[in-house]
């Protein structure tokens, strides 16, 4: 199994191949590969924040001991490794992010943000310094060579697929990357691990937001902006309050369970009212949505501003391909047009595009409304 084989491109013999290790089974494998092809690997391992100030789970990407875990590993195929101090960085570019996300009555996505603003910003230019050929990662993704260079697919195992977390990257970037892992299955990963004999082969995947806690993320926002959370009210659809929160950061749109609610029909968080602080509910068919606006679009194809085109997208990492047409606007904006209704449509997820298994484009959703009735 050459480089070539896994990414469809492929870098002549020696050339130098930094690899962001995160201290899992999945980046290590990476370097791992790439030291015994014979390629001059360089390990490189972000503390992104203070394990003692938000108290990352254990196990979690890029806390302490996963830096050991990527420094013995580094140490066992003998190649050098550095570790970097990308805290500021990281609390600029993605925490902070993260909180003032959620204050306006948002879900974010920090993961997508770490990869857009700091592993394939401020990394993939450490990278560039150092004077290497590519940086690599063990994201589930494939670079795949085009007619017009490199394009963004989806990986093998669609189980493990993380190229939804990867729209933001732009061609720049996907010019310089390399995702060795995305022609394999996780359980083939896992046996590269035993044959190279890594300490982390039978390491459990990270779970989670990295620095978040057992997935206490309303706990962390409101230690990082004690006087933004306040608490309201949470309404019915005519705007009659049904009850009490402490705050609308406990919140996201779709969200059916600990509403605290009673009523004779499932109810969900239909909407977010971050300025009077209102959490509105309702049943699932208020839900639907099939008109999704989107900012901060990053194109992976050539597109003109007002054009129209088919394609599938997801409107979280976790759901379906759905149909829709898009049209590209100016200023970064896009309207995306579902074929179908879709519920939960919640405003800070991404909204990713795909023709086929490439991944041609993607943003982040500002807003999202039924077109008419017949949408429900």
């Amino acid at each position: 199994m050459t480089l070539a084989d896994t990414t469809g491109n492929d870098l002549p013999p020696g050339a130098r191949i930094v690899v962001a290790m995160s201290g899992g089974v999945d980046s290590s494998v990476v370097a791992a590969l790439l030291a015994n092809q014979g390629y001059e690997v360089i390990g490189a391992t972000l503390r992104l924040y203070d394990d003692g100030a938000l108290k990352g789970k254990a196990g979690s990407c890029c806390a302490g001991a996963d830096i050991a875990d990527a420094r013995a590993v580094a140490g066992k195929l003998g190649i050098a490794h550095y570790v970097l101090d990308y805290e500021s960085r990281f609390r600029a570019g993605v925490i902070d992010d993260f909180a003032d996300s959620y204050i306006r009555g948002e879900t974010p996505i920090p993961c997508i943000r770490c990869n857009q603003k700091v592993k394939f910003g401020d990394l993939l230019e450490m990278a560039r310094t150092l004077g290497a050929d590519a940086l690599a990662t063990g994201h589930y993704a494939k670079r795949i060579a085009g007619p017009n260079g490199p394009e963004l697919h989806r990986g093998t195992d669609q189980s493990r697929d993380q190229s939804y977390f990867l729209f933001a990257t732009t061609d720049d970037q996907l010019s310089f990357l390399r995702f060795p892992l995305g022609g394999l299955p996780k359980s083939e990963v896992r046996r590269l691990a035993k044959q190279y004999e890594l300490q982390v082969a039978d390491k459990p995947d990270s779970q989670d937001i990295c620095f978040v806690p057992n997935g206490g993320y309303a706990a962390v926002v409101q230690k990082l902006r004690p006087n933004s959370v306040r608490p309201g009210k949470i309404v019915d659809l005519e705007g009659r309050a049904v009850g009490d929160h402490q705050g609308i950061i406990n919140f996201t749109i779709g969200q059916r369970r600990g509403l605290g609610v009673a009523g004779g029909e499932p109810l969900y968080v239909v909407a977010l009212d971050p300025d009077q602080d209102r959490v509105i509910i309702g049943p699932k068919a208020a839900l639907a949505r099939d008109r999704v606006n989107l900012t901060e679009m990053n194109w992976l194809i050539p597109v003109t501003f007002g054009e129209t085109l088919t394609a599938e997208v997801k409107l979280r990492s976790a759901q379906p391909l759905a149909a829709a047409t898009l049209t590209a606007l100016a200023g970064g904006l896009a309207t995306v047009d579902l074929d179908g209704a879709q519920f939960g449509v919640a405003p800070g997820q991404a909204c990713v595009i795909y023709q086929g298994d490439r991944v041609i484009g993607g943003g982040w959703i500002q807003s999202a409304e039924r077109r008419s009735l017949a949408a429900a």
